[in-house]
């Protein structure tokens, strides 16, 4: 989003507003400050984390210690636009609405390599209904005053095992000696 948001173009009569996006934590939101200026400093929070529920148990079958099967999880991000004037926040909110809306996928070509996505590996981004009393209990929660927000899942995101052993220890032999069968 840095990247993109650099190289955008608003509109004739429409100034872009400086604008940053930022991974935070709990603690980092509750410390937070509004920008002096008109620029915007976007907070990506990671508010939940659900086990992906179509692939909760793929591959269980397959592998039953489930040592090679990567975990696959949803992640909920709460997308909040710290800016000291209103019309700054409304254009970076509209221009990461929009930005999302057209680039749904993130894949090989967008994601970073220090995380190691493999080549067929795609995070899949929506936006979240989230009900006014649930966006207030996260604003409850983090306990900096309500900053103007949107929420986004990350589907389906997978955490590949550390090892991955070719085969399990071997735990018991099974051998049987049949005589040949007699011809007639």
């Amino acid at each position: 989003l840095n990247n993109m948001y650099r190289a955008a173009v608003f509109p004739p009569g429409i100034t872009k507003p400086g604008c940053t996006f930022t991974v935070v934590s709990s603690g980092a939101m509750q410390t937070q400050e509004d920008p002096s200026n008109q620029a915007v400093q976007v907070l990506l929070y990671l508010y939940r984390v659900n086990i992906d529920t179509h692939l909760r148990n793929a591959g269980r079958s397959a592998t039953p210690d489930m040592r090679t099967v990567p975990l696959s999880v949803d992640l909920h991000y709460l997308l909040s636009f710290w800016s000291n004037s209103a019309e700054s926040e409304h254009l970076a909110l509209a221009w990461t609405m929009r930005q999302l809306h057209t680039t749904p996928l993130l894949d090989s070509t967008i994601l970073t390599t220090d995380a190691n996505w493999g080549a067929d590996e795609i995070v899949q981004l929506i936006p979240s209904e989230l009900s006014n009393e649930d966006t207030m209990r996260i604003w409850d929660a983090l306990r900096p005053d309500y900053h103007l927000s949107a929420a986004y899942i990350a589907r389906v995101v997978r955490i590949d095992p550390d090892v991955i052993d070719e085969a399990g220890p071997v735990v018991a032999t099974r051998l049987r000696y049949a005589a040949p069968a007699a011809r007639s």
